[in-house]
């Protein structure tokens, strides 16, 4: 039975948007707060599948982080150029930057601890030829972050934090980590206070197109709107299949805390494929999905025996070599990959747009995805 809402509802609620944003996490929470920054007299809506925002927006580790070196190599040999490596790092850079002076960093817990990229002894071919490229991506990176000074050798370091089995550190000294729960809360706060409304638990079932509006009809309540973000990310490929959207799914999990963890800053370890880091006095580790692609190439959430042995094998012989500490916590959140590095922020079919496919970097490009959609469809409407 079609469910029946009364006047206050249809006239306060639901009346017709001019932009509505489908899916709730930080590129569509930051494109409705941008849409409305940019004209504020437009009427905004957000619609969200989840109770909580669904994905990996509230799930993912709270790296600030835009690259370590083995990762954009990695990058490069798998057919991206050095041109499409760069502006993506520029997409990543300044949206840690606009994530932080909209936020500000005592609200999200932005601690500029640094990046650290580890290599195992057994990794000494692929350590060797990251410390020679120092030099090139420093060179390279210097006039999107301002510095020439970004990648250092930090293997001195290595007895400082108390790991086991490792040769090699490299330094990213402009990387850090958030707290991603807070920089959820805080950015739900700010979108409802620029008068965004936003509606939970709220699937979106179909989108119709049309000349002047498009309808979008959910679980709850049918929506008109002239004009349609979407940003899904790796859920978008139920709207649209044709979008070149590949799942990745992300396990983690977090320690009980740890008396005197010396572990401070993110950890980048096998090409970015494992990352872990201090959450006070806890240790957050995850990746794995390169153990079985097939198997992690998957929206639905879950983990598994597979990732999650080898997560623990990582903590007890590297992170914590000796120790065997109670796992508190186990998640995993859903990412999305594609065929080329950067994002799809396009207009995909008349008044309907999309911000998408972050690649593992919802955190460092998510508000600037979220800014330039909305510039496009301010222009639009």
């Amino acid at each position: 039975m079609e469910k029946s809402f009364s006047f206050w509802e249809q006239e306060r609620f639901l009346a017709r948007f001019d932009v509505l944003v489908i899916g709730g996490g930080l590129v569509g929470l930051m494109a409705a707060y941008q849409t409305k920054k940019q004209n504020s007299a437009l009427r905004v809506g957000v619609v969200e599948a989840g109770f909580l925002p669904t994905g990996a927006s509230t799930k993912n580790a709270g790296f600030a982080c835009f690259g370590s070196i083995s990762e954009l190599t990695d990058e490069l040999e798998e057919g991206s150029s050095e041109a499409e490596l760069l502006a993506v790092v520029e997409l990543r850079w300044r949206g840690l930057q606009l994530l932080r002076s909209i936020l500000g960093d005592e609200i999200i817990d932005y601690e500029p601890l640094g990046g650290f990229e580890v290599f195992k002894k057994a990794q000494s071919d692929l350590a060797q030829k990251s410390l020679d490229q120092i030099g090139h991506f420093n060179s390279l990176l210097s006039d999107i972050t301002g510095s020439s000074d970004i990648y250092r050798p930090a293997s001195e370091k290595i007895n400082d934090w108390g790991l086991g089995n490792t040769d090699v550190v490299i330094e990213n000294r402009l990387e850090g980590q958030i707290d991603t729960g807070k920089m959820m809360l805080a950015l739900i706060r700010r979108v409802q206070e620029a008068g965004v409304l936003v509606f939970t638990n709220c699937r979106v079932e179909q989108i119709e197109g049309g000349s002047a509006a498009q309808t979008v009809y959910t679980n709850q309540a049918k929506f008109s709107s002239r004009k349609i973000i979407v940003a899904t990310n790796a859920f978008s490929g139920s709207l649209f299949p044709e979008l070149n959207i590949i799942p990745g799914r992300g396990q983690v999990l977090v320690t009980e805390p740890i008396p005197n963890l010396k572990i401070r800053g993110a950890f980048h370890y096998d090409r970015g494929y494992y990352y872990f880091r201090n959450v006070g006095d806890r240790i957050l580790l995850g990746g794995g999905r390169n153990l079985d692609f097939n198997e992690e190439q998957t929206t639905e959430f879950g983990v598994t025996d597979l990732v999650q042995n080898e997560l623990e094998k990582l903590l007890t012989e590297v992170i914590l070599p000796g120790q065997k500490p109670k796992i508190d916590y186990r998640w995993s959140g859903i990412m999305a990959f594609g065929d080329e590095l950067k994002p799809i922020i396009t207009e995909v079919i008349p008044g309907v747009y999309t911000a998408v496919r972050c690649n593992g970097m919802g955190v460092a490009m998510g508000s600037q995805m979220g800014k330039l959609v909305a510039e496009l469809v301010v222009e639009s409407v």
